[in-house]
């Protein structure tokens, strides 16, 4: 049986691998949980003995075929959640996460099977990640940063990388959700900022806002 904590610590490996592929040292997952190195070390060995990581000593963990599987159902589950919370309850997107840290860990198949049903199966978060259907096949969205976008594009909004509730909150202040077309008017050689332009209104954005926020150009 696997224990809440395993599970934890499987879907940190599997966000720090970029989706399980790569080695993740056992530092980052240290950082990443808030523990200490020697705790994850434990941690992962006791993985590594129930086949859900391979771990060699100085050159990292990834994860088994099982604890891809495992990392996998547990991002469908949180991400079906966050899109309950914010159709059916109302929450706002910088409210839903840490909810659905709670109720990604709940084991029945049958009540995710018929959550999937209930909202008509979506195939987003309302962040924009994709949701692994039954099967664990991601949809995969044609997107680049902000930041990598060229002087006169014209983009949709489809996802952030910093899903914290800071960054959301910033983008609802300044009219910025999934959906939003904007053009990209002009790049400051100084600092990287941005100029964008939101139907009439024009606004310039930080570097770092550019860097997390996840665009298609239409």
């Amino acid at each position: 049986m696997i224990t809440l904590t395993e599970e934890n610590y499987i879907k940190a490996i599997y966000h720090l691998g970029k989706y399980g592929v790569n080695n993740v040292s056992t530092n980052a997952i240290a950082k990443e949980m808030e523990t200490k190195a020697s705790s994850v070390t434990d941690m992962v060995k006791k993985l590594s003995e129930k086949r859900y990581v391979d771990y060699k000593k100085y050159q990292g963990v990834t994860l088994t075929e099982k604890g891809k599987e495992i990392a996998i159902n547990i991002v469908r589950k949180h991400r079906l959640w966050e899109v309950f919370l914010v159709e059916k309850l109302n929450f706002s997107w910088d409210e839903v996460h840490e909810v659905a840290e709670q109720l990604e860990h709940i084991k029945s198949k049958k009540l995710i099977s018929q959550l999937d049903a209930f909202l008509e199966f979506p195939t987003y978060d309302p962040h924009g990640d994709p949701i692994p259907d039954k099967m664990g096949n991601i949809k995969k969205i044609d997107k680049i940063l902000l930041s990598e976008a060229k002087i006169g594009n014209d983009c949709i909004c489809v996802g952030v990388q910093d899903s914290s509730s800071d960054f959301l909150k910033y983008l609802d202040k300044n009219d910025i959700a999934l959906g939003t077309e904007l053009k990209v008017c002009h790049r400051e050689p100084f600092d990287n900022s941005i100029t964008i332009k939101i139907k009439t209104k024009e606004l310039i954005i930080s570097n770092m806002i550019a860097n997390n926020l996840f665009v298609k150009v239409s």
